[in-house]
């Protein structure tokens, strides 16, 4: 049974990398590394392959505005050839607040650029020399000069609105969903695999404690750094089902920061969108989320007190040992 983990933004470097170790030794499919605005993913992506020896490799998302097309097309042959062929390409348009405040780029055309990204970065790959003439992008006699093991890697695109969900079904191998509560990802997933089949991943926010209440909040925490500072994350959830519970968190965000907005998470969203709480529990709370359609089921890793006696709990709960 396939199932995927990321090593998320809570943890350090090295912490990372000890992690990856620790779970190149289960039946973890991808391990998937974040990049928001602390470590660099393709660096990142390098040293987590040679921690690991059977498992792909995931970047869950470089956004298609803090670099070009051809610098990730580079970043992906040469972690490619590193990893010996076990990279998954995570891309996402990211956020307006990201993209204009970190990285000084004007948000724009989302949908249009995502499309021109891949276009440019497949035919890079192919190891022809390219001309390429987009409405954003102008590329003329570029080709690489090393060859990548595989002339075609596969791209996931981090899809949330509808636009980016039909762009991610026309040209993409897989999708990358976060942050979709149930009942929608159930029906998204239906419509949109009768046209045509990808691999569809959904990353959970995940937490295991043998004290139920520790995970729960934990969970709690990061659910609501997310619909605090990814607005459209807090649009989609109020547009379905979460109207009130999004206005509250994000209301107490603006008056108190992080201290306690997670208190105004409700068991509903808790239920819809995370795995949190005993073995048990999460294991049967995985299989209702394997039921909405997903293939790949990638768990979020959020450690409670000691990371790696958290890890110990997690891996044994989700993972078998190799």
């Amino acid at each position: 049974m396939r199932i995927a983990c990321s090593l998320g933004s809570l943890l350090s470097v090295n912490q990372v990398l000890e992690c990856a170790q620790v779970l190149s030794k289960t039946s973890v499919e991808t391990i998937w590394i974040p990049e928001t605005w602390g470590m660099e993913n393709f660096s990142m992506l390098s040293m987590v392959s040679q921690k690991t020896t059977k498992q792909q490799i995931g970047s869950s998302i470089i956004n298609v505005y803090s670099r070009s097309p051809s610098s990730i097309a580079m970043g992906v042959a040469t972690v490619d050839t590193i990893s010996g062929g076990r990279l998954i390409l995570g891309l996402g348009t990211s956020s307006t607040p990201i993209v204009e405040d970190f990285h000084g780029y004007r948000f724009q055309n989302p949908v249009l650029r995502m499309r021109e990204y891949v276009e440019i970065i497949k035919l890079i790959l192919s190891g022809n020399k390219i001309n390429y003439s987009g409405k954003i992008f102008n590329l003329k006699n570029f080709s690489l000069l090393i060859k990548p093991p595989r002339a075609e890697i596969p791209i996931y695109l981090a899809a949330v609105n509808q636009k980016l969900v039909e762009l991610t079904w026309e040209i993409a191998d897989g999708v990358i969903f976060y942050l979709r509560p149930k009942d929608e990802m159930e029906k998204t997933i239906k419509t949109m695999q009768s046209n045509r089949k990808i691999d569809v991943t959904c990353q959970f926010i995940t937490s295991v404690s043998n004290d139920p209440e520790l995970a729960i909040t934990r969970c709690k925490k990061t659910l609501a750094f997310y619909v605090s500072v990814g607005k459209i994350y807090r649009e989609f959830l109020s547009k379905n089902g979460f109207k009130n519970e999004t206005k509250n968190i994000f209301e107490e965000f603006k008056n108190s920061g992080f201290d306690s907005n997670h208190e105004f998470v409700t068991d509903k969203m808790i239920n819809s969108l995370t795995i949190a709480g005993d073995p048990e529990s999460c294991v049967r709370q995985l299989q209702r989320f394997r039921e909405t359609g997903v293939d790949l089921p990638i768990i979020q890793f959020n450690p409670i007190g000691n990371v790696f006696d958290s890890l110990k709990l997690f891996s044994k709960t989700f993972f078998e040992e190799k």
